[in-house]
């Protein structure tokens, strides 16, 4: 597949600039479509004629569009193998991949959206906020939990970054907001420094910041 053909649709803040920097990682030369969500861009026609959730990211490729985070990264790592973003050749260790990524989607994320949606969960407005008051804490939990049982350094699988990188760094970079100290995880902040130094990560925030500075 030709992914001069594929369109990313990411907005600002999201779990969308992981899949932003790991096609950036493989040189993709995708064509970039922000949402804007104060907008209620994500609820028009036709973005949910995109993705009917009305959620970035989503891929749209020649042969129809992808959706969700993990789907995406390991598409993209199955896509651009000489970029070697997965351990597409170790069975094993793809589906410790795949773990590990279902992990941040159904759990950690899950964790961080208490904050801002709780009327996903409840229709009682008394319940949202000591589900805000839940957020800290779980995600000092999660991450917690992610040091010590999938951590293994430099990168989160060792010495190969792969695609888990980007999404721990992605989500990672919400902790702060979400009220945990993050000096309790100093593996954490030196892998955000590392990915900081990577020329895809400084690629795709230039990128996003021109698409910002366009629609302004």
């Amino acid at each position: 597949m030709d992914p001069r053909h594929w369109t990313l649709y990411l907005a600002p803040g999201t779990c969308a600039q992981a899949t932003h920097i790991a096609l950036c990682e493989a040189q993709a030369p995708v064509q970039l479509r922000r949402v804007d969500f104060a907008s209620g861009q994500q609820r028009s026609p036709a973005f949910l004629a995109v993705n009917p959730l009305g959620r970035v990211p989503a891929l749209v490729t020649e042969r129809g569009p992808l959706v969700e985070t993990p789907a995406l990264l390991a598409f993209v790592a199955q896509s651009f193998p000489e970029a070697r973003l997965a351990p597409l050749d170790d069975a094993f260790a793809w589906a410790r991949l795949q773990a590990f990524h279902s992990y941040l989607a159904s759990t950690v994320h899950v964790a961080h959206a208490h904050k801002f949606r709780g009327a996903r969960w409840s229709d009682d407005p008394a319940s949202w906020e000591p589900m805000k008051a839940k957020v800290g804490p779980n995600m000092q939990e999660a991450f917690t939990l992610i040091g010590r049982d999938w951590w293994q350094g430099p990168w989160v699988f060792g010495s190969q970054y792969t695609v888990a990188d980007p999404y721990l760094y992605t989500i990672g970079e919400w902790l702060e907001g979400d009220g945990v100290d993050t000096a309790a995880f100093p593996w954490l902040l030196e892998h955000r420094e590392r990915m900081r130094a990577r020329p895809a990560v400084q690629q795709a925030a230039a990128q996003l910041q021109a698409l910002v500075e366009v629609a302004a």
